[in-house]
């Protein structure tokens, strides 16, 4: 590398912040002085704008009330900026000088410009060894430059919910469209996915830290760069257990909620119970670039299947999708896209977003949240997963906080909604009206009061489960089933229950507990009780 290079790479190139050694205990970079200083003013720096960011409407109207955008004004405030501009210049100058005489820091960058040219295992395994700015990290999987597996060659799209509304409804509702525009694009989407703000990700920067170093020391994880098809990057960790526990050569992908990060998220769960394991961050999270609007999360959740089947070698047959929360969405857009996956487990997620949204909004808001999430941030669950004939188990959290209507009161959760509709859609002559009303009342109650549901009903399993086997060989196990037809009420009553019951599990637990590995079930499949091995 040449020295004027070098000098440049020193000044710009990516913060360095931990090594991990060939021992048992890693240690942190230690920077020169002069690197401390000017990384320590370049960072406050960052903070101090982003902040003016978040509250650029009232720093506008002071700066506006002060006279700073008058032509009187704008010497201060050119001084101003003048000032800042030499600071950074002046930082960076320090920073490079610091690095450039760092031993440590020089080899890093040696590594890292070796690897930016050609990622062989040996040098991936060098440049492991550091943790640094994830957007200095090599591409490893893009895809625009590889051939798409035939297993799936064009994605599945649900069309946008019509608004029913004629031409002039229209024209006279396009004030609201471009307040709803405007508002989803600037703290809507934020609002949504909190974990997206950069201030949340700075707090949590030590605890994404230690999270990441102990996937990697523990678990021996795996760090990958992936790009997705509209060019972001994706930030994802993966746990190899083939060969070594008896669920290894099952791989889970793992999507986060809202504020959830592979490095302190649901992946525990799965490691835990002995599974490979494939973790991501969503666009706009931590290292992964680009926003959590619907186009973007499916891209990269597709991407990350595609690097799961090409790169990492597993078959479609072999991945289980989990998803957590907000991460129900994309686990399943995954499902409806790859249907051929061995299942879906979902854990305290929603039917759709709009019921919950309208409530957590002012009541005079409802308009325009209406137009934002239909228009812009639709994230209907149900709609996906009723695309996908598959095996799927749902994760309730009894005391809920999040994704209920309202406070204490289990009814109103939304998993009720999504399981209801699920259920109506697969076996609709088993749920009409008096079962739909039944299974209300068994959602209700949590699991040792459902148990007396099933007893009062006298739910033979055996039987049940007989029934179904039976229709599926003569017959087939696709979706809608039309077993049914010819039962009694007190049949429909009985298979109603049995099907609630084998769908959906509880958990005493509040929104943000991580799921125990023991309660991570495989999903329950009509034609085989269990196609799973667990430690």
């Amino acid at each position: 590398m040449s020295t004027l290079k070098t000098v440049w790479n020193c000044m710009f190139g990516p913060r360095l912040v931990k090594i991990y050694g060939n021992g048992p205990v890693e240690k942190l970079y230690q920077p020169h002085s002069f690197e401390k200083w000017g990384d320590q003013v370049i960072h406050s720096l960052y903070v101090i704008w982003k902040i003016g960011v978040y509250t650029s409407p009232f720093l506008v109207g002071i700066l506006y009330q002060k006279g700073y955008f008058t032509i009187d004004g704008l010497g201060p405030f050119t001084k101003l900026v003048t000032s800042i501009s030499v600071i950074l210049v002046v930082s960076y100058w320090c920073k490079g000088l610091g690095r450039l005489n760092n031993s440590t820091y020089v080899r890093f960058l040696n590594t890292l410009e070796t690897a930016k040219k050609d990622m062989t295992p040996e040098i991936k395994q060098q440049l492991s060894i550091y943790d640094f700015e994830f957007h200095s990290w090599p591409v490893e999987f893009d895809m625009s430059t590889y051939k798409r597996d035939s297993t799936k060659s064009n994605k599945t799209v649900l069309s946008k919910p019509s608004l029913h509304q004629n031409v002039i409804q229209y024209v006279s509702s396009i004030p609201l469209r471009i307040i709803a525009y405007v508002a989803i694009h600037t703290f809507g989407i934020r609002l949504i996915y909190p974990g997206s703000i950069g201030i949340l990700q700075m707090i949590l920067e030590q605890s994404l830290l230690q999270g990441r170093s102990r996937l990697i020391e523990r678990n021996s994880g795996e760090r990958f760069k992936i790009r997705t098809a509209d060019k972001n990057d994706i930030d994802t960790m993966f746990i190899d257990r083939r060969n070594s526990t008896p669920n290894g050569n099952i791989l889970v992908i793992c999507s986060e909620g809202n504020a959830g990060f592979y490095e302190i998220g649901i992946m525990i769960t799965a490691i835990e119970a002995g599974y490979s394991t494939l973790g991501w961050n969503h666009p706009g999270f931590a290292g992964s670039t680009g926003k959590p609007f619907p186009p973007q999360e499916q891209n990269a959740v597709d991407a990350i299947v595609q690097f799961a089947i090409n790169r990492l070698g597993f078959k479609l047959e072999n991945i289980l999708l989990f998803g957590w929360s907000i991460g129900g969405y994309v686990t399943s857009w995954a499902a409806m896209n790859y249907p051929d996956v061995k299942g879906v487990v979902i854990d305290a997620t929603f039917d759709d977003l709009l019921p919950l949204a309208i409530n957590h909004m002012p009541q005079w808001w409802e308009p325009i949240v209406r137009l934002a999430i239909r228009e812009h941030v639709n994230l209907n669950i149900f709609e996906q997963l009723a695309k996908y004939p598959g095996p799927i188990q749902f994760i309730r959290r009894t005391e809920d906080e999040v994704i209920c209507l309202r406070e204490n009161d289990l009814c109103s959760n939304r998993g009720n909604n999504l399981l209801i509709k699920l259920l109506r859609t697969r076996y609709p002559y088993i749920f009409e009206e008096r079962q739909v009303e039944l299974l209300n009342q068994y959602l209700s109650v949590t699991s040792a009061a459902q148990d007396l549901f099933l007893q009062k009903y006298s739910v033979n399993e055996n039987m049940c489960n007989s029934l179904l086997q039976t229709y599926v060989s003569e017959y087939s196990k696709s979706y809608p089933m039309k077993i049914g037809e010819e039962f009694q009420d007190h049949d429909k009553n009985q298979m109603t229950l049995f099907l609630a019951r084998k769908y959906m599990k509880d958990f005493k637990a509040t929104h943000c507990t991580n799921l125990p590995a023991e309660m991570f079930q495989p999903p329950w499949d009509v034609h085989v009780e269990s196609d799973f091995v667990f430690t």
